[in-house]
Protein backbone atom coordinates (compact mmCIF):
# COMPACT_ATOMS: atom_id res chain seq x y z
CA UNK A 1 0.00 0.00 0.00
CA UNK A 2 1.54 3.27 -1.21
CA UNK A 3 1.98 5.64 1.71
CA UNK A 4 -0.36 8.70 2.13
CA UNK A 5 1.57 11.98 1.33
CA UNK A 6 -0.13 14.15 4.29
CA UNK A 7 0.09 17.94 3.12
CA UNK A 8 -0.58 21.24 5.25
CA UNK A 9 -1.98 24.52 3.51
CA UNK A 10 -0.92 27.94 5.06
CA UNK A 11 -3.01 30.65 3.60
CA UNK A 12 -6.53 29.45 3.16
CA UNK A 13 -7.41 32.36 0.53
CA UNK A 14 -8.25 32.85 -3.04
CA UNK A 15 -5.36 30.99 -4.16
CA UNK A 16 -5.42 27.89 -2.05
CA UNK A 17 -9.52 27.26 -2.55
CA UNK A 18 -9.17 27.97 -6.45
CA UNK A 19 -5.99 26.17 -7.56
CA UNK A 20 -4.14 24.41 -5.00
CA UNK A 21 -7.05 22.28 -2.61
CA UNK A 22 -9.20 21.22 -5.51
CA UNK A 23 -6.26 20.27 -7.97
CA UNK A 24 -4.80 18.43 -4.67
CA UNK A 25 -8.02 16.65 -3.12
CA UNK A 26 -8.44 14.93 -6.62
CA UNK A 27 -5.20 12.86 -5.60
CA UNK A 28 -5.62 9.57 -4.11
CA UNK A 29 -2.00 9.27 -2.65
CA UNK A 30 -2.80 12.87 -0.58
CA UNK A 31 -4.43 13.27 2.47
CA UNK A 32 -4.85 17.39 3.24
CA UNK A 33 -4.83 17.30 7.28
CA UNK A 34 -4.00 20.82 8.18
CA UNK A 35 -4.84 24.59 7.34
CA UNK A 36 -3.67 27.60 8.23
CA UNK A 37 -4.86 31.25 8.04
CA UNK A 38 -4.65 33.95 9.92
CA UNK A 39 -8.59 34.24 10.20
CA UNK A 40 -9.52 30.80 10.99
CA UNK A 41 -12.87 30.65 10.15
CA UNK A 42 -11.28 30.72 6.31
CA UNK A 43 -9.52 27.72 7.80
CA UNK A 44 -11.76 26.14 9.29
CA UNK A 45 -13.98 26.51 5.85
CA UNK A 46 -11.38 25.04 3.90
CA UNK A 47 -10.82 21.78 6.23
CA UNK A 48 -14.22 21.47 6.25
CA UNK A 49 -14.63 21.31 2.51
CA UNK A 50 -11.61 19.37 1.48
CA UNK A 51 -9.72 18.12 4.87
CA UNK A 52 -9.40 14.66 6.39
CA UNK A 53 -11.94 14.32 9.64
CA UNK A 54 -9.11 14.33 11.82
CA UNK A 55 -7.61 17.88 9.82
CA UNK A 56 -6.27 20.19 12.26
CA UNK A 57 -6.89 24.34 11.78
CA UNK A 58 -4.17 26.90 13.25
CA UNK A 59 -3.99 30.61 12.74
CA UNK A 60 -0.43 30.48 13.80
CA UNK A 61 2.04 28.73 10.81
CA UNK A 62 4.35 28.10 13.16
CA UNK A 63 2.20 25.37 15.37
CA UNK A 64 1.66 23.75 12.11
CA UNK A 65 4.98 23.49 11.11
CA UNK A 66 5.60 21.19 14.47
CA UNK A 67 3.38 18.54 13.34
CA UNK A 68 5.98 15.92 12.39
CA UNK A 69 3.55 13.74 10.84
CA UNK A 70 2.84 16.35 7.68
CA UNK A 71 5.13 15.91 4.70
CA UNK A 72 4.23 18.90 2.41
CA UNK A 73 3.26 22.68 2.62
CA UNK A 74 1.95 24.54 0.08
CA UNK A 75 2.30 28.20 1.23
CA UNK A 76 -0.60 30.34 -0.20
CA UNK A 77 0.08 33.30 1.25
CA UNK A 78 1.08 37.24 0.30
CA UNK A 79 4.28 37.88 -1.24
CA UNK A 80 5.87 39.54 2.00
CA UNK A 81 5.65 36.44 3.56
CA UNK A 82 6.79 33.59 1.02
CA UNK A 83 9.92 33.47 2.00
CA UNK A 84 9.75 33.04 5.86
CA UNK A 85 7.43 30.85 5.60
CA UNK A 86 8.94 28.65 3.12
CA UNK A 87 12.35 28.53 4.81
CA UNK A 88 10.77 27.85 8.22
CA UNK A 89 9.03 25.01 6.51
CA UNK A 90 11.90 23.54 5.26
CA UNK A 91 14.02 23.70 8.33
CA UNK A 92 11.05 21.86 9.97
CA UNK A 93 11.85 19.08 7.36
CA UNK A 94 9.09 19.29 4.98
CA UNK A 95 9.00 19.39 0.95
CA UNK A 96 7.49 22.90 0.20
CA UNK A 97 5.15 24.21 -2.57
CA UNK A 98 5.32 28.20 -2.68
CA UNK A 99 2.69 30.10 -4.75
CA UNK A 100 4.39 32.83 -7.09
CA UNK A 101 6.05 34.59 -7.35
CA UNK A 102 8.48 32.98 -5.15
CA UNK A 103 9.73 35.95 -3.62
CA UNK A 104 9.26 40.17 -2.62
CA UNK A 105 12.93 40.37 -3.14
CA UNK A 106 16.17 38.28 -4.74
CA UNK A 107 17.82 38.00 -1.36
CA UNK A 108 14.49 36.59 0.29
CA UNK A 109 14.85 34.10 -3.00
CA UNK A 110 18.36 33.12 -2.59
CA UNK A 111 17.70 32.56 1.32
CA UNK A 112 15.07 29.76 0.26
CA UNK A 113 17.16 27.90 -2.40
CA UNK A 114 19.92 27.84 0.18
CA UNK A 115 17.31 26.66 2.75
CA UNK A 116 16.27 23.94 0.12
CA UNK A 117 20.14 23.22 -0.53
CA UNK A 118 20.79 22.62 3.14
CA UNK A 119 18.14 21.03 4.53
CA UNK A 120 17.89 18.18 1.33
CA UNK A 121 13.68 18.87 0.96
CA UNK A 122 11.99 19.72 -2.31
CA UNK A 123 11.17 23.41 -3.33
CA UNK A 124 9.09 24.45 -6.16
CA UNK A 125 7.13 27.33 -6.94
CA UNK A 126 3.50 27.66 -8.53
CA UNK A 127 3.77 28.46 -12.01
CA UNK A 128 1.04 26.37 -13.39
CA UNK A 129 1.46 28.51 -16.57
CA UNK A 130 4.35 25.98 -17.69
CA UNK A 131 1.48 23.25 -17.52
CA UNK A 132 -0.85 24.23 -20.45
CA UNK A 133 -1.16 21.88 -23.73
CA UNK A 134 0.52 25.06 -25.72
CA UNK A 135 3.26 25.01 -23.10
CA UNK A 136 4.59 21.88 -22.63
CA UNK A 137 4.15 21.32 -26.85
CA UNK A 138 6.42 24.62 -27.28
CA UNK A 139 8.64 23.51 -24.64
CA UNK A 140 9.37 20.03 -26.34
CA UNK A 141 9.55 21.92 -29.55
CA UNK A 142 12.23 24.47 -28.09
CA UNK A 143 14.46 21.45 -26.30
CA UNK A 144 14.13 19.59 -30.22
CA UNK A 145 15.82 22.02 -31.49
CA UNK A 146 13.53 23.42 -33.84
CA UNK A 147 13.65 27.02 -33.48
CA UNK A 148 17.62 27.03 -33.25
CA UNK A 149 18.79 29.33 -30.97
CA UNK A 150 16.30 31.77 -30.04
CA UNK A 151 17.65 35.62 -29.60
CA UNK A 152 14.56 37.34 -29.39
CA UNK A 153 11.73 36.85 -27.28
CA UNK A 154 8.82 38.62 -25.87
CA UNK A 155 6.81 38.00 -22.51
CA UNK A 156 2.80 38.81 -22.63
CA UNK A 157 1.24 39.59 -19.83
CA UNK A 158 -1.05 42.43 -21.05
CA UNK A 159 -4.86 43.20 -18.98
CA UNK A 160 -7.35 45.83 -20.80
CA UNK A 161 -9.16 46.31 -17.71
CA UNK A 162 -8.44 43.50 -15.31
CA UNK A 163 -7.29 44.83 -11.99
CA UNK A 164 -7.85 42.29 -8.63
CA UNK A 165 -9.51 44.18 -6.35
CA UNK A 166 -9.81 41.96 -3.77
CA UNK A 167 -6.77 40.33 -1.09
CA UNK A 168 -3.73 42.71 -0.77
CA UNK A 169 -3.04 43.17 -4.55
CA UNK A 170 -3.07 46.59 -4.36
CA UNK A 171 -0.68 46.97 -1.63
CA UNK A 172 2.58 47.33 -1.98
CA UNK A 173 4.26 46.52 1.05
CA UNK A 174 2.71 42.98 1.17
CA UNK A 175 2.78 42.51 -2.65
CA UNK A 176 6.22 44.02 -3.53
CA UNK A 177 4.71 45.74 -6.91
CA UNK A 178 1.27 45.02 -9.25
CA UNK A 179 0.83 43.40 -12.35
CA UNK A 180 4.76 43.31 -12.66
CA UNK A 181 5.54 40.74 -9.62
CA UNK A 182 1.61 39.40 -10.25
CA UNK A 183 0.93 38.07 -13.72
CA UNK A 184 4.74 39.48 -15.53
CA UNK A 185 5.99 36.80 -13.75
CA UNK A 186 4.09 34.38 -15.38
CA UNK A 187 4.83 35.03 -18.80
CA UNK A 188 8.99 35.76 -17.50
CA UNK A 189 9.07 32.70 -16.21
CA UNK A 190 7.78 31.07 -19.32
CA UNK A 191 10.18 32.63 -21.62
CA UNK A 192 13.20 32.02 -19.73
CA UNK A 193 11.80 28.31 -19.78
CA UNK A 194 11.25 28.20 -23.37
CA UNK A 195 14.81 29.94 -23.90
CA UNK A 196 16.53 27.89 -21.32
CA UNK A 197 18.63 31.01 -20.47
CA UNK A 198 18.46 32.01 -16.95
CA UNK A 199 21.84 33.79 -17.12
CA UNK A 200 20.50 37.61 -17.11
CA UNK A 201 22.92 40.42 -17.97
CA UNK A 202 21.07 43.55 -17.84
CA UNK A 203 17.63 45.38 -17.66
CA UNK A 204 16.27 48.53 -18.26
CA UNK A 205 12.26 48.84 -17.18
CA UNK A 206 9.45 51.41 -16.36
CA UNK A 207 6.28 51.76 -14.32
CA UNK A 208 3.53 53.62 -14.58
CA UNK A 209 0.74 54.73 -12.33
CA UNK A 210 -2.09 56.26 -14.99
CA UNK A 211 -4.80 54.66 -14.43
CA UNK A 212 -5.14 53.69 -11.02
CA UNK A 213 -5.88 57.28 -10.27
CA UNK A 214 -9.17 56.85 -11.83
CA UNK A 215 -12.52 56.79 -9.93
CA UNK A 216 -14.97 54.88 -10.77
CA UNK A 217 -13.23 53.31 -13.53
CA UNK A 218 -14.29 50.20 -15.86
CA UNK A 219 -13.46 47.14 -14.26
CA UNK A 220 -13.80 43.43 -14.70
CA UNK A 221 -13.82 42.73 -10.81
CA UNK A 222 -15.31 45.87 -9.86
CA UNK A 223 -13.74 49.69 -9.90
CA UNK A 224 -11.07 49.91 -7.55
CA UNK A 225 -10.15 52.62 -4.82
CA UNK A 226 -7.95 54.97 -6.08
CA UNK A 227 -6.51 55.58 -2.50
CA UNK A 228 -5.50 52.03 -2.06
CA UNK A 229 -3.99 51.48 -5.58
CA UNK A 230 -0.37 52.35 -4.22
CA UNK A 231 1.20 49.51 -7.07
CA UNK A 232 2.16 50.06 -10.28
CA UNK A 233 -1.02 49.83 -13.16
CA UNK A 234 1.71 48.79 -15.77
CA UNK A 235 4.97 47.81 -16.59
CA UNK A 236 7.41 47.35 -19.33
CA UNK A 237 10.99 45.92 -19.31
CA UNK A 238 14.07 45.30 -21.77
CA UNK A 239 15.94 42.59 -20.42
CA UNK A 240 19.31 41.56 -22.05
CA UNK A 241 21.22 38.48 -21.57
CA UNK A 242 24.97 37.01 -21.20
CA UNK A 243 24.92 34.96 -24.04
CA UNK A 244 23.30 38.50 -26.82
CA UNK A 245 19.48 37.44 -26.25
CA UNK A 246 16.86 39.89 -25.82
CA UNK A 247 13.45 39.68 -24.25
CA UNK A 248 10.70 42.25 -23.95
CA UNK A 249 8.06 41.77 -21.17
CA UNK A 250 4.94 43.72 -21.22
CA UNK A 251 2.61 43.59 -18.10
CA UNK A 252 -0.22 45.45 -17.01
CA UNK A 253 -3.85 45.31 -15.01
CA UNK A 254 -5.13 48.78 -17.04
CA UNK A 255 -4.09 49.75 -20.31
CA UNK A 256 -5.60 51.32 -23.08
CA UNK A 257 -5.26 48.70 -25.66
CA UNK A 258 -6.86 45.74 -27.57
CA UNK A 259 -3.72 44.16 -27.60
CA UNK A 260 -4.44 41.83 -24.99
CA UNK A 261 -2.67 38.70 -24.08
CA UNK A 262 -1.52 36.56 -20.39
CA UNK A 263 0.96 34.77 -19.68
CA UNK A 264 2.26 34.09 -23.18
CA UNK A 265 5.62 34.24 -25.07
CA UNK A 266 6.74 35.07 -28.60
CA UNK A 267 10.28 33.19 -29.59
CA UNK A 268 12.29 34.03 -32.58
CA UNK A 269 15.17 31.98 -33.00
CA UNK A 270 17.48 31.13 -35.79
CA UNK A 271 15.84 28.00 -37.46
CA UNK A 272 11.89 29.53 -36.88
CA UNK A 273 9.74 31.46 -34.73
CA UNK A 274 6.85 30.59 -32.45
CA UNK A 275 3.76 32.61 -30.25
CA UNK A 276 0.81 31.78 -28.63
CA UNK A 277 -1.34 34.88 -30.48
CA UNK A 278 -3.98 32.68 -31.57
CA UNK A 279 -3.43 29.62 -30.11
CA UNK A 280 -0.23 27.95 -30.63
CA UNK A 281 1.75 29.28 -33.91
CA UNK A 282 4.67 28.30 -35.63
CA UNK A 283 6.82 30.36 -38.56
CA UNK A 284 9.80 29.72 -40.51
CA UNK A 285 11.27 28.72 -43.61
CA UNK A 286 11.37 25.50 -46.03
CA UNK A 287 12.51 25.63 -49.64
CA UNK A 288 12.76 29.22 -49.66
CA UNK A 289 9.04 29.67 -48.88
CA UNK A 290 7.69 31.16 -45.46
CA UNK A 291 5.06 28.86 -43.90
CA UNK A 292 2.90 29.67 -40.49
CA UNK A 293 1.59 26.35 -38.90
CA UNK A 294 -1.01 26.56 -36.48
CA UNK A 295 -0.79 23.43 -34.02
CA UNK A 296 -3.99 21.35 -32.94
CA UNK A 297 -3.36 20.46 -29.69
CA UNK A 298 -6.66 18.78 -29.41
CA UNK A 299 -5.55 15.62 -29.36
CA UNK A 300 -3.74 15.37 -26.37
CA UNK A 301 -0.54 13.80 -27.63
CA UNK A 302 1.02 15.75 -25.08
CA UNK A 303 4.29 15.08 -22.95
CA UNK A 304 2.73 14.45 -19.56
CA UNK A 305 -1.21 13.68 -20.17
CA UNK A 306 -1.63 9.88 -20.60
CA UNK A 307 -5.61 10.11 -21.99
CA UNK A 308 -6.99 11.94 -18.52
CA UNK A 309 -8.14 15.29 -19.11
CA UNK A 310 -6.31 17.08 -16.53
CA UNK A 311 -6.06 20.98 -16.66
CA UNK A 312 -2.32 22.86 -16.06
CA UNK A 313 -3.81 23.01 -11.78
CA UNK A 314 -4.22 19.47 -11.51
CA UNK A 315 -1.08 18.13 -13.79
CA UNK A 316 1.12 20.43 -11.27
CA UNK A 317 -0.23 19.39 -8.41
CA UNK A 318 -0.40 15.48 -9.36
CA UNK A 319 3.54 16.00 -10.80
CA UNK A 320 5.00 17.84 -7.99
CA UNK A 321 3.24 14.62 -5.48
CA UNK A 322 4.82 12.39 -8.09
CA UNK A 323 8.39 13.94 -7.53
CA UNK A 324 8.06 13.51 -3.92
CA UNK A 325 7.17 10.42 -4.26
CA UNK A 326 9.48 8.98 -6.53
CA UNK A 327 12.41 11.75 -5.43
CA UNK A 328 13.03 13.43 -8.80
CA UNK A 329 13.41 17.17 -9.57
CA UNK A 330 10.32 18.88 -9.53
CA UNK A 331 8.95 20.89 -13.11
CA UNK A 332 10.15 24.14 -11.69
CA UNK A 333 13.24 24.34 -9.74
CA UNK A 334 13.74 27.03 -6.94
CA UNK A 335 17.04 28.10 -9.08
CA UNK A 336 15.16 28.74 -12.11
CA UNK A 337 12.37 31.01 -9.96
CA UNK A 338 15.13 33.06 -8.43
CA UNK A 339 16.23 34.53 -11.50
CA UNK A 340 12.65 35.30 -12.10
CA UNK A 341 12.72 37.03 -8.82
CA UNK A 342 16.24 38.78 -9.76
CA UNK A 343 14.88 39.98 -13.02
CA UNK A 344 11.88 41.52 -11.53
CA UNK A 345 13.20 43.02 -8.58
CA UNK A 346 16.15 44.75 -11.15
CA UNK A 347 13.32 46.08 -13.64
CA UNK A 348 11.54 47.78 -10.57
CA UNK A 349 14.87 49.39 -9.40
CA UNK A 350 15.82 50.56 -13.30
CA UNK A 351 11.85 51.92 -12.96
CA UNK A 352 12.98 53.93 -9.96
CA UNK A 353 16.34 55.00 -10.56
CA UNK A 354 16.33 55.92 -14.52
CA UNK A 355 18.56 53.39 -15.02
CA UNK A 356 19.62 49.81 -16.93
CA UNK A 357 20.47 47.51 -13.57
CA UNK A 358 23.05 45.54 -14.51
CA UNK A 359 23.04 41.73 -13.02
CA UNK A 360 26.78 40.50 -13.62
CA UNK A 361 28.65 43.25 -11.99
CA UNK A 362 29.21 45.51 -14.84
CA UNK A 363 28.50 49.06 -14.78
Amino acid sequence: MVKKIKVGIIGCGGIANAKHLPSLSKLEQVEITAFCDIEKEKAQQSASKYGTQEAKVYEDYKELLNDSSLDVIHVCTPNSSHAEISIAALESDKHVMCEKPMAKTSEEAKAMVEAAKRTGKKLTIGYNNRYRQDSRYLKQLCEKGDLGDIYFAKAHAIRRRAVPTWGVFLDEEKQGGGPLIDIGTHALDLTLWMMNNYKPKAVLGTTYHKLGQKKNAANLFGSWDPEKFTVEDSAFGFITMENGATISLESSWALNTLDVDEAKCSLSGTEGGADMKDGLRLNGENLSQLYTTKVDLNDGNIAFYDGEQENEADLEARLWIECIQQDTQPVVKPEEAFVVTQVLEALYESAKTGRAVYLDGEK
